[in-house]
């Protein structure tokens, strides 16, 4: 039976891959993946539970033909020195190849103060180590260094995805090396598809965590944690670690199925860590996961551990 309290963390439904960014003006910047998959929306809130609300703004429509043209997946906004980058991947149609889509990732450049406002540029494809399906760029700065974090196919490993980490050159261009810091291996990550797909980067406690979801994208979809420390070498593979275990997954008492792809944020008065998922109400899916529109943003606190680790709970 679902909780009573369960609408409580809802922020807004039918909106998968949430990513929720404070920015220094007070501002919550919200983008998702959006049923249709053929636009980018950005919508602002001074609260999290104002999203809903909030008037959403086109930032980018899909392009009628070439690379730019199907399901556009998983846009997520950055601001990175002085301007505004939307990481998104897109393919060039909704064909299946050997398993897989064809999505490569894509930026757009905003330089207005306000990214709900001005005009956004195409920054062009993030080239990688090879042709192959690539999606969920995030980015992060660390010693003064701005990262690229991203899931994509290596031809010569099983599965659909791995993570990879790499330097930028600037937003929109890796300038290597390309260095891969997880593949699924555990029974958790490989039911229905073998993904490491949708990294989020948060940093706490001397550490750098990696949330990640691993599976298809049905009841079976959660969440991992890589972890290292942050005077490591991050572009050393052997300085993550992976939790053997999911840190948050489907849970039957609270009615909430497949929770994963997700952000962190803070709260309004910055003084609680606050994680944002996607999620479903049900798990029975008519056809294929990917077409079912009813993920829905939720967004609930999270505690931390002893040993510094962050404490996500459960999905409620």
């Amino acid at each position: 039976m679902m909780d009573k309290n369960a609408n409580k963390n809802l922020i807004i439904e039918q909106r998968a891959d949430p990513w929720v960014y404070k920015h220094t003006d007070g501002y919550y910047y919200f983008t998702a993946s959006v049923p249709e998959y053929d636009r980018i929306e950005v919508r602002r809130s001074k609260t999290i539970k104002g999203i809903k609300e909030a008037e959403p703004v086109v930032a980018w429509r899909k392009h009628e033909t070439g690379p730019m043209s199907s399901l556009i997946w998983a846009p997520e906004i950055h601001y990175i020195n002085g301007s505004w980058y939307i990481y998104f991947a897109a393919a060039k149609s909704k064909e299946i190849i050997n398993g897989l889509f064809d999505h490569r990732m894509f930026v757009i450049e905003n330089k207005s103060a306000n990214p709900l406002e001005g005009n956004w540029e195409e920054k062009g494809r993030i080239k990688t180590d090879w042709e192959s399906f690539a999606l969920d760029a995030t980015s992060f700065e660390h010693k003064g260094v701005q990262y690229l974090v991203w899931a994509q196919k290596d031809p010569q490993i099983k599965g659909n995805s791995n993570l990879y980490i790499a330097p930028l050159e600037n937003p929109w261009s890796i300038k290597g090396p390309q260095v891969m810091i997880a593949k699924p291996e555990y029974d958790w990550e490989t039911i229905g598809f073998w993904v490491n797909e949708g990294p989020a980067v948060l940093k706490r406690n001397g550490k750098i965590f990696i949330s990640y979801s691993g599976s298809a994208t049905d009841e079976n979809y959660c969440m991992g944690l890589l972890t290292a420390d942050e005077d490591c070498d991050v572009l050393d593979p052997g300085s993550w670690s992976k939790t053997e275990e999911p840190v948050f997954k489907t849970c039957l008492e609270t009615g909430q199925y497949g929770p994963g792809h997700n952000s962190f944020t803070v709260s309004e008065d910055d003084t609680k860590d606050i994680l944002v998922y996607h999620a479903r109400t049900y798990t029975e899916i008519v056809g294929d996961p990917l077409y079912d529109p009813n993920r829905h943003a939720r967004a609930q606190e999270f505690a931390w551990n002893e040993d510094g680790t962050p404490n996500f709970g459960f999905p409620k």
